[in-house]
């Protein structure tokens, strides 16, 4: 039965490489998003210093570790046998919970997460113990360190708040006095917000990085007690310096406080949140060493041991530094992350990725009713000097550089970075395990809306993905308690065989995410995405168009064989894929749609009928989309229901008509690949008018079926006519676009003779 113990040990350290991997992949955004999203330095710097950060504060990081061990729970009411339970139930719903939102690119808080599952696996034991004793519900609240936990809990939540109304604020401070404008203020002004940034940073990294670590010991008479000496003096010093930086070397200084600021909080991930992920096995590991020495059974053993303070080795600590350190360089999910929290944040349009509601669109009403009470209250003059600093430089860019610009500003970056540092740096002095994603992802929402980044045509859409995130925050709570609890529950039922039974379906679970990623992947990476158009000639237009047309009918065509396919062999697979790739496709003609506007302004004034021309192609487009959507979603629809299947004949007439409309395709897209609209045109228009024809012949088919009083079901009937309609809907569209560029290229050819 020992040997159980052991490899409990064994399983936990497995569990807590592989909570490294997606705990990194989900927080990585808390110190790499200001970075990126500025531009500030290039790729490879940044992931080299946040490398580094990581290293440094992994090593930095025993102090926090004692939340693990008796920050939730009081070690000393739970025996050994009892506390591995705990242990693994945790690790087990905390890799499943972290992995389900890196799968979503939503960035979740690892910190919420193993709060919560400690405390519902801990309740979970604590009330099969009382149940066993006969005792009273109550009785719970002395199996649970009620005091810390509330204060961590209550510190978590209030961090939301706080971090959001901070960033906002210094934000807009720091737009008033520096403006967009800020690289031609004056050098001492930029040497002013450089010392007051740094020595926020460097604070930070002192308080963070030491306090807590076995060094903290030598330098705390040093600087316990000092703290408004220390911050003065690292003012004065960080101003100086970047005085200097900027006047001599000619340094930018906003760049020196990113590339600082994104150390400090790569420190900070590692230092704070190190707990999260290996915290619960290093506990687990002292308790079984204390447990074998003691000789006592598993059943007796107190857990007391775990009260008292116990150093974690420093090699375990460098072990896990490295995996966090490889995992950030290699992990793909990383990227999703980060990449919500930037377009939330971005100044410039992106593809909004929620949708409003009802919260959102009252939020922001509440907010412009606001504005413009407070615009009633403010002096003219005042509101004129304010919104003078908040315009920005018209920067002037060929289009194909369009997606190059930052997402924001460095001003912006380096507030993001320096109140994070501050509260973050504040919360660990108190010895609060604070979540660091709560901090930096509320801090950089503050500043996006102080700076005006979330206007009329976006906040709606923002507002409603911060709510989205923030809901996914409480979820994660209430998840996390429950399925930990749960799992506890189950591994004291089941014993040995349970453990086996959860540790195989999170391995399957995962493993089954993983390849799903890659294959998504891969799809995205083959996939033929539509381009906007960015000429400004009508010439320019019709050759970026046509390839556009060519992938379009290529993936309509695919998704048409698909569909029709599900349909006859009943697969609700193959059907459901159709329709998620149709919806795809429709998403990018609708991101078509919405750079029109500024298709029309960049076009040169003697090319103004190539608008016309785009919008035109377009509809076209959106015509073919809407005709094939719907035949995969009635489809999907009436096999997802259990309808009857097709008959033979109807089957029959279907892949006939398929497989022509394939053809026809194939012929159209070589007309778009070759600009050759003379060469087969007449040969198309006969291969659509035969299509046409069979369609019309299937159609009266059906209806003398349906009159002959066949075994044919209504619901069958319907799903036939709607696809056979649908079918002509889409010829006749593909028609239309071949015939559009047909008329323009005759145009130029006769303008040319």
């Amino acid at each position: 039965m020992d040997n159980i113990y052991f490899l409990m040990i064994m399983a936990l350290v497995v569990l807590a490489i592989a909570d490294l991997v997606v705990g990194v992949s989900n927080d990585a955004v808390n110190f790499l998003n200001s970075a990126l999203g500025s531009k500030a330095v290039s790729f490879r710097t940044i992931m080299i210093v946040a490398s580094l950060g990581v290293a440094f504060g992994a090593v930095f990081s025993s102090g926090m570790m004692e939340v693990a061990r008796k920050g939730i729970f009081n070690p000393g009411e739970f025996y050994f046998n009892e506390i591995m339970i705990i242990f693994l139930a945790v690790m087990i719903t905390d890799i499943l919970l972290l992995d389900f939102f890196n799968t979503l690119g939503m960035p979740t808080s690892t910190t919420v997460s193993i709060v919560f599952e400690l405390l519902g696996a801990a309740v979970a034991i604590a009330l099969i113990k009382i149940g066993a004793d006969n005792g009273s519900f109550t009785d719970v609240v002395n199996y649970i360190n009620t005091e810390k936990a509330t204060q961590i809990i209550l510190g978590i939540l209030l961090s939301v708040v706080v971090a959001f109304s901070i960033g906002a604020l210094v934000q807009y401070v720091s737009r008033v006095l520096l403006s967009f404008d800020f690289e031609r203020k004056a050098k001492w002004v930029g040497a002013v917000f450089g010392g007051v940034a740094l020595a926020a940073i460097t604070y930070f990294i002192f308080i963070k990085g030491l306090k807590g670590t076995d060094y903290y010991a030598q330098i705390k008479p040093m600087i316990e007690g000092k703290t408004f000496l220390i911050v003065t003096i690292s003012f004065v010093f960080w101003t100086i310096l970047s005085y200097i930086s900027v006047v001599v070397f000619k340094l930018n200084i906003y760049k020196i406080i990113i590339i600082i600021g994104t150390f400090a909080l790569a420190l900070a991930f590692a230092g704070n949140d190190l707990v999260n992920f290996i915290g619960v096995p290093i506990a687990a590991w002292q308790s079984y060493e204390a447990w074998v020495v003691s000789g006592v059974p598993a059943t007796e053993f107190s857990m007391d041991i775990l009260s008292k303070k116990v150093p974690t080795p420093t090699f375990l600590l460098l072990a896990a530094g490295l995996v966090m350190v490889l995992t950030l360089w290699l992990s793909s999910k990383a990227k999703n992350v980060v990449k919500t929290s930037i377009d939330l944040s971005s100044s410039s349009d992106t593809k909004e990725r929620f949708e409003p509601h009802f919260l959102s669109r009252n939020l922001v009403k509440l907010t412009m009713m606001m504005s413009t009470y407070i615009a009633t209250i403010l002096p003219d003059s005042l509101q004129h000097k304010i919104q003078k600093q908040f315009q920005k430089p018209v920067i002037v860019l060929s289009k194909d550089k369009l997606h190059e610009l930052p997402a924001f500003d460095m001003v912006r970056a380096a507030v993001n970075l320096m109140v994070a540092s501050v509260l973050i740096s504040i919360a660990t002095s108190m010895k609060l395990p604070l979540s660091t994603t709560y901090v930096t992802f509320m801090v950089a929402m503050g500043t996006s809306l102080a700076d005006k980044a979330w206007g009329s045509e976006s906040a709606v859409y923002r507002v409603a993905g911060v709510l989205n995130v923030i809901g996914g925050w409480f979820f994660t709570a209430l998840i996390a308690f429950i399925a930990s609890g749960m799992v506890a529950y189950l591994i004291h039922l089941g014993g040995p065989t349970m453990i086996a039974v959860l540790l195989l379906l999170a391995v399957l679970l995962l493993s089954r995410n993983y390849i799903k990623h890659i294959r998504k992947s891969k799809e995205i990476q083959a996939e033929d995405s539509l381009s906007k158009a960015e000429s400004s000639s009508i010439h320019g237009v019709i050759e970026e168009s046509a390839d556009n047309i060519s992938k379009a009918l290529k993936r309509v065509g695919k998704i048409n064989s698909n569909t029709i396919n599900g349909l006859i062999e009943q697969d609700q697979t193959k059907l459901k894929k159709a329709k998620g790739t149709i919806v795809k496709l429709e998403d990018e003609i609708e991101d078509l749609q919405n750079n029109i506007f500024y298709f029309i302004k960049d076009l040169d004034e003697s090319y103004l009928g190539a608008s016309k021309f785009y919008i035109d192609v377009i509809g076209s487009l959106q015509d073919i989309a809407q005709s094939s959507s719907l035949i995969a979603k009635v489809s999907h629809k009436h096999v997802n229901n259990h309808h009857k299947e097709l008959k033979k004949k109807q089957k029959e007439e279907l892949l006939e008509i398929n497989e022509k409309l394939v053809a026809l395709f194939g012929r159209i897209r070589e007309v778009f690949d070759s600009r050759d609209f003379d060469k087969i045109f007449p040969d198309i228009i006969e291969s659509k008018q035969n299509l046409l024809d069979d369609v019309k012949v299937s159609i009266q088919k059906q209806v003398e079926r349906t009159r002959e009083n066949d075994t044919t079901s209504p619901k069958n009937t319907t799903l036939y006519f709607i696809i056979l309609l649908e079918t002509k809907d889409l010829i006749l569209a593909c028609m239309n676009v071949l015939n559009l560029y047909y008329e323009e290229h005759d145009k130029t050819k006769n303008m040319n003779n």
